[in-house]
């Protein structure tokens, strides 16, 4: 695989014209993501528009509900050509089962497990979850591959623990991937670029730090960078 595909480049903007602009700017992205924003603002044909660039899109509208209408849900999008799609990992079992049974096309499914945005404290005392994040996380993966999904969304910190039980084939897609100094907005489990490729991590989302740069081009050339030298230090060592 190619090392700019590794580098999942969130389009986390409301309008076919932002996005056409920080395209423009970004000539080497070859993995994108959409999201509820751009999807509910542009439509299922804005798939089929990043497809013709030749892009690959990561369509992240995180499915929740009742294991027929998830049915349903995933069928209708995994049509439109994505290759990627994802639920929540807390509508259970069968949900994610009657999910993977509507998968169309080549497009893979994850289930997500937190939310890098989950803190501890949020996790005991607003959800109501009991245990540790990490916990959690694992139980929530493992219900996934029991499932069949093709892997989960996941902090890169818990990444190493999922390969060793899951096995490395598992897939991890991970946000919460900041650049060193960047600022963490509202993410709270979070690793830089080379921690999260030297974790295991197969694919890392990043948004806001590439587009929302002065010098948008610049940070993505500085974050693949860094992947790539993370890579070359996994084969040295």
């Amino acid at each position: 695989m190619n090392h700019a595909e590794r580098i999942i480049v969130a389009l986390d903007l409301d309008s076919k014209e932002a996005i056409e602009n920080i395209l423009v700017r970004l000539p080497d992205v070859r993995f994108v993501k959409v999201g509820m924003e751009l999807f509910y603002s542009s439509g299922p044909d804005f798939i089929s528009f990043l497809k013709d660039k030749g892009l690959k899109v990561f369509l992240d509208l995180k499915v929740h509900d009742i294991p027929n209408t998830a049915y349903r849900a995933i069928n209708v999008l995994s049509k439109l050509g994505c290759d990627l799609l994802n639920l929540h990992c807390a509508g259970g079992l069968e949900m994610m089962q009657r999910a993977r049974e509507a998968l169309q096309k080549d497009t893979k499914l994850l289930g997500v497990t937190q939310l890098t945005s989950t803190s501890q404290e949020m996790l005991n005392q607003q959800l109501k979850i009991p245990g540790t994040v990490d916990e959690c996380v694992l139980h929530y993966a493992q219900l996934a591959k029991e499932a069949g999904l093709h892997g989960v969304v996941c902090s890169p910190r818990e990444v190493k623990m999922l390969k060793s039980e899951l096995g490395v084939d598992f897939l991890t897609v991970t946000p919460g991937v900041r650049p060193a100094g960047g600022q963490l907005q509202d993410q709270k489990r979070v690793m830089t670029p080379r921690e999260a490729i030297l974790a295991g991590s197969d694919y890392l989302v990043i948004g806001r730090p590439i587009i929302q740069a002065e010098d948008p081009y610049g940070a993505f050339a500085d974050i693949l960078q860094e992947v790539e030298e993370a890579f070359d230090e996994q084969t040295i060592n």
